[in-house]
């Protein structure tokens, strides 16, 4: 099955969902990102694609993103109702119930591509590298800490948030560090990983541009 005949159904189907490959999943996110970007979105009925997945879903991919609120998934990638599962916290990193939720999306609900993507001049990223500390907060930004403390610079640059190009370098390991954390805190994924039945990319989005840019792991 084509592509374009999966842009052309209302919505996921059995069928569309079954023939697709973790190849063409990435593709269809990558041009969806450029339709975006060039303001030509794709015609959808949104109340339709509702009545037509009220008895069943069968998503392509799961996305990973942060609860940043410039980056509403489905539009970034020119997604539609039932075309994407979505966990979305502050600093897209991962826990149990995350994991938990990405194997029921692609283990039980079939979705063939996992995306874990940060973003530039993410809040989430410059707390970390503050080392902020408020209530709740500070667990969370722990999680996100080996990822700066992976990122080695010279003694004179300064590794806060004032320093973009720092809290952007560190945004990508956190990504790069939680594709890791998936396939170790994960025998099932992993083993789909290792078996080719999923593909997982890391991403990240320019908050200026709308551009997503995705690495194949």
């Amino acid at each position: 099955m084509s592509t374009t005949t999966i842009l052309n159904q209302l919505t996921q189907t059995p069928e569309t969902q079954a023939n697709m490959t973790p190849e063409m999943v990435i593709q269809m996110l990558i041009d969806g990102n450029a339709r975006f970007i060039q303001g030509n979105p794709l015609n959808r009925d949104l109340h339709a694609q509702v009545k037509e997945t009220a008895t069943g879903q069968y998503p392509f991919a799961a996305i990973i993103s942060c609860i940043d609120s410039r980056i509403p998934t489905e539009v970034v990638f020119d997604q539609g109702i039932g075309d994407i599962f979505n966990a979305r916290v502050a600093g897209n990193f991962v826990n149990e119930d995350i994991l938990g939720s990405l194997e029921f999306a692609c283990k039980l609900a079939g979705s063939k591509v996992i995306v874990v993507m940060g973003h530039t001049s993410c809040g989430a990223v410059k707390g970390a590298c503050d080392h902020a500390k408020l209530g709740n907060l500070t667990q969370m930004l722990e999680k996100i800490a080996p990822a700066v403390d992976a990122i080695q610079t010279a003694p004179e640059v300064d590794r806060s948030s004032k320093n973009l190009d720092f809290v952007n370098q560190v945004s990508e390991k956190n990504v790069e560090l939680t594709i890791e954390n998936i396939k170790s805190k994960s025998p099932v994924l992993n083993e789909m990983i290792q078996a080719n039945e999923i593909e997982i990319v890391g991403a990240m989005y320019d908050v200026k541009t709308g551009l997503v840019t995705i690495y194949p792991n």
